[in-house]
């Protein structure tokens, strides 16, 4: 019982060392039509999981996962949401604060890759414009029934600035690695923006009302969903 009780308290101990030691927290939303397969590729990459009872997403769901990038030790925040027209009232609120996103359809279903543009619109008009995309074709593992050639995809993907890969939540085949590249890209552009920022600053000798966009980053210190907002921002 003791043995047992202090593995109990050693875990807590390292969860708290964990927590304490994040830099920042990068809200990621994951969208696409119902049945893609969007929840199965986030518990793929989060709990390294995949069930084949998953049923369809109500409303709204999120999951975490931390890792260090550049040095840094991140958080990935990534929601994931119904793909039903019933749950799209949840829009605003949903993309708010996002800085990447996965676009997910099926390559087994043409439908839902010709859905994909509405998606990316969607996206944008609600989105930050700096905001970082992947395109995912899922359930590659299916290439016997597929429906969306790769070239198909990737010449959307190049024409409207996106990343893209494929992948099989089922074998877990590029979803770690598109997640990856994904927060990487989401991390280089935060880094970039604060450099902007820190530039200008020094022009304007420390003026703290200067102009534009702003980085929307959540600290390691703030990881309450209620209280998603920007600690290290600036409207330079």
């Amino acid at each position: 019982m003791n043995q047992e009780m202090n593995g109990v308290e050693a875990e807590r101990v390292l969860e708290n060392i964990v927590h304490d030691k994040i830099d920042y927290v990068y809200k990621v939303v994951v969208i696409g039509d119902s049945a893609v397969g969007k929840s199965q590729i986030l518990s793929r990459f989060a709990r390294n999981e995949f069930s084949f009872d998953s049923k369809s997403t109500i409303g709204v769901e999120f999951q975490t996962k931390t890792l260090t990038i550049n040095g840094k030790v991140i958080k990935a925040q990534i929601w994931d949401t119904a793909g039903q027209e019933r749950y799209r009232a949840v829009t605003s609120a949903y993309y708010r604060g996002a800085l990447g996103a996965m676009l997910v359809y099926d390559i087994t279903k043409r439908q839902s890759f010709d859905h994909v543009a509405r998606w990316l619109e969607e996206l944008r008009a609600h989105a930050d414009s700096s905001i970082v995309i992947m395109l995912i074709g899922n359930k590659g593992d299916l290439v016997d029934k597929r429906e969306v050639r790769s070239e198909d995809a990737v010449e959307f993907a190049e024409n409207e600035g996106l990343f893209f890969s494929e992948t099989s939540a089922l074998s877990g085949e590029n979803v770690e690695s598109a997640f990856i590249t994904l927060l990487q890209e989401i991390n280089r552009v935060v880094s970039k923006k604060s450099l902007e920022c820190q530039g200008h600053g020094k022009k304007a000798n420390g003026d703290a009302t200067l102009k534009g966009s702003k980085i929307d980053i959540i600290s390691g210190q703030e990881l309450e969903i209620s209280e998603i907002k920007s600690s290290s921002s600036c409207s330079c």
